[in-house]
């Protein structure tokens, strides 16, 4: 505490520091319970039973059972509700203000996946967004990302390294669709996974039917049944105990990756297997997941769409979440951001990682073979 010049307590300072950490109070808190907002009294995407919830997207690590009141996006609630049962749930389009407590919120796409939003709230001339997850390139089947102005933005870096660079999606799905071909010419079925929920649907909306029939699993199949009401998908056959072994051959097969060393995949042999990832960027990751072939497709953004997105938003702070949080926070302070890291129970893509990719997450290596990790052991 400070004094006067004879070492006494400067009178009232008390009352005015206590005045200064009031107004210091952030928007957005990070608790226990999830990203909290005071004066709303409302949690984003909470981890933990609250009694209101705005929920980014309807992937289980942002949309969790128990919460008394839902508030999402109106694509989001058909989703949540086939993930949950029966909640109070009410949905919300693009771009329309809502308030509580006169604290303003409104949804806006995060091009993650269909019904994903950002979150954008306001109250008394200051701005922040909640990210969610994210997607800077245009997949055509989710609502494409939209940048939105802000002097905080609270984001996530699954895969903020400078060694993660997506390449244009076209030509990854011509490279699945030649691999199907191939597969067929040799008598085998192609097994390719991918999330149930977000990937399996951008999967399926660019597989091409000519080539062959498409069977599911059931998640995948269940969940794109949800979906098919707002996207064009072709057409799909689920798989039964009653699928005869011989009618899949040549054909595809799309299914969850917890599918992959199951009973459940033996009636499809012989067959190729293959998973597709942001994760399929880093070498290994094919062999320690025992899948024939990789393809390098995330729903977040790569490094550099990170950067961009960020950019675009105008924000001076900016707290990192789950992912690569501490290096890409430490790039960001190093270009002039006031960025720090928040620790939450979001987990990106980490659930499509092997341990030892996991372990080499947590011990950073990978970034030491980065120009930009290079560049730094130079200057230091």
């Amino acid at each position: 505490m400070a004094g006067n010049a004879n070492g006494g307590e400067v009178p009232g300072f008390r009352i005015i520091w206590y005045l200064h950490g009031a107004m210091e109070k952030p928007l957005l808190e990070f608790t226990d319970k999830g990203i909290y907002c005071p004066p709303a009294d409302v949690y984003l995407d909470p981890w933990r039973p609250v009694d209101k919830a705005i929920i980014s997207h309807g992937h289980a690590d942002h949309s969790r059972w128990g919460h008394k009141r839902y508030i999402t996006h109106e694509r989001n609630v058909p989703i949540i509700k086939h993930r949950l049962g029966d909640i109070s749930v009410s949905g919300r389009p693009w771009g329309e203000p809502f308030s509580i407590r006169g604290v303003r919120f409104s949804l806006h796409p995060a091009g993650h996946i269909i019904g994903s939003s950002q979150v954008r709230v306001e109250h008394q001339g200051e701005v922040w967004v909640y990210s969610g997850d994210y997607k800077r390139e245009d997949d055509g089947v989710a609502t494409p990302y939209e940048a939105i102005r802000c002097d905080t933005f609270i984001t996530e870096c699954t895969f903020g390294l400078p060694a993660f660079k997506w390449q244009p999606q076209e030509g990854v799905f011509d490279e699945i669709n030649r691999w199907w071909l191939q597969n067929q010419a040799e008598g085998k079925t192609s097994v390719l996974f991918g999330y149930s929920l977000g990937k399996a649907q951008r999967l399926l909306r660019y597989l091409n039917p000519a080539i062959g029939r498409i069977y599911t699993h059931a998640a995948v199949e269940n969940m794109t049944a949800v979906l098919r009401p707002v996207v064009d998908l072709p057409p799909t056959i689920p798989i039964t105990a009653d699928t005869p072994k011989e009618a899949l051959t040549g054909q595809l097969v799309l299914a969850p990756p917890s599918a992959h060393g199951s009973s459940w995949i033996r009636k499809m042999v012989p067959y190729v297997t293959a998973s597709a990832s942001g994760w399929m960027a880093f070498r290994g990751t094919r062999r320690r997941r025992a899948v024939d072939k990789g393809f390098v497709l995330s729903d977040h953004c790569d490094w550099q769409g990170l950067l961009e997105c960020i950019s675009e938003t105008g924000a001076e702070k900016v707290i990192c979440t789950h992912g690569y949080s501490e290096i890409f926070s430490r790039y960001l302070r190093e270009q002039g951001y006031d960025a720090r890291t928040e620790q939450t129970q979001y987990e990106g893509e980490t659930t499509e990682m092997d341990g030892q990719q996991q372990d080499s997450l947590n011990k950073r290596g990978p970034v030491e073979n980065t120009p930009w990790a290079q560049r730094r052991q130079k200057d230091a």
